[in-house]
């Protein structure tokens, strides 16, 4: 079993994410990860200068106490989405959906709306409903259009929307 640490707030399949305050948090990153935090870092300020629907990327920083990279940003707290009435709900999904086909037109895709049926944890893990409406976390397999051409681009876009599709159904439907 993996360390556990105070503030530590979840463990995705690669990375811990720990407290670093009441507004920051910060994705753990240990060993050789230069590539990694860098390449989640840029794609993060990418999707960040395109609409709100990212959590926000803050800065690379290092703990020194733990040796390890972390890549902060904002904390989000999380509501349960089943204490609003489908009407609330419809208009959220809709601005999630506006937002998610702004950052495609852009050249961002997020990939990662539904967990992969064989790792631990809830479908929809990476969509918070907040306060503020439906964020996405975890970029860390995002890809831009840029960086892989429009052939790749175009298939991740296509399981993405069947993801939403199938989200859509998910968040009207409990």
């Amino acid at each position: 079993m993996a360390a556990r640490y105070d503030n530590q707030l979840s463990y995705g399949a690669n990375n811990l994410v720990v407290a670093l305050s009441d507004t920051e948090v910060a994705k753990v990153f240990r060993g050789d990860t230069r590539s990694d935090i860098g390449s989640e870092a840029e794609k993060l300020k990418v999707a960040n200068s395109i609409n709100d629907l990212l959590v926000h990327f803050i800065r690379l920083d290092y703990d020194d106490e733990h040796d390890w990279d972390m890549l902060v940003m904002e904390r989000l707290y999380p509501l349960d989405f089943r204490g609003l009435e489908i009407g609330k709900r419809e208009l959220l999904l809709e601005v999630f959906e506006d937002e998610l086909r702004e950052l495609h037109k852009a050249g961002f895709v997020h990939r990662d709306v539904r967990r992969p049926s064989d790792q631990s944890g809830e479908r929809y893990d990476n969509v918070f409903m907040t306060a503020k409406g439906l964020r996405l976390i975890d970029a860390g397999i995002s890809a831009l259009r840029t960086q892989v051409g429009d052939k790749l681009f175009g298939k991740y876009r296509e399981v993405e929307e069947r993801e939403m599709a199938e989200f859509r159904a998910y968040f009207l439907s409990r």
